[in-house]
């Protein structure tokens, strides 16, 4: 079995007519799944600010690996 993962707009011509298309092989045959994801991110949201609060102060000299996880607390 093979799983690709498309990104369809579900606003445009093409991707509406795309999702039609998909939908009509699924609701006949169960040969094909669709499975729909949400685009929520895996990491934890406060690692990824924290990160990104990292990012903006550029420049910041660190000395060990210690050190930058410490800055992050």
């Amino acid at each position: 079995m093979t799983t690709i993962t498309l990104k369809i707009d579900e606003k445009t011509k093409k991707g509406k007519a795309f999702l039609a298309l998909a939908k009509v092989f699924y609701e006949e045959k169960k040969e094909i799944e669709l499975v729909e994801t949400n685009d929520k991110s895996p990491y934890n949201p406060e690692f990824v600010a924290k990160i990104n609060k990292a990012r903006i102060e550029k420049g910041k000299l660190m000395n060990s690996v210690e050190e930058l996880w410490e800055s992050l607390k």
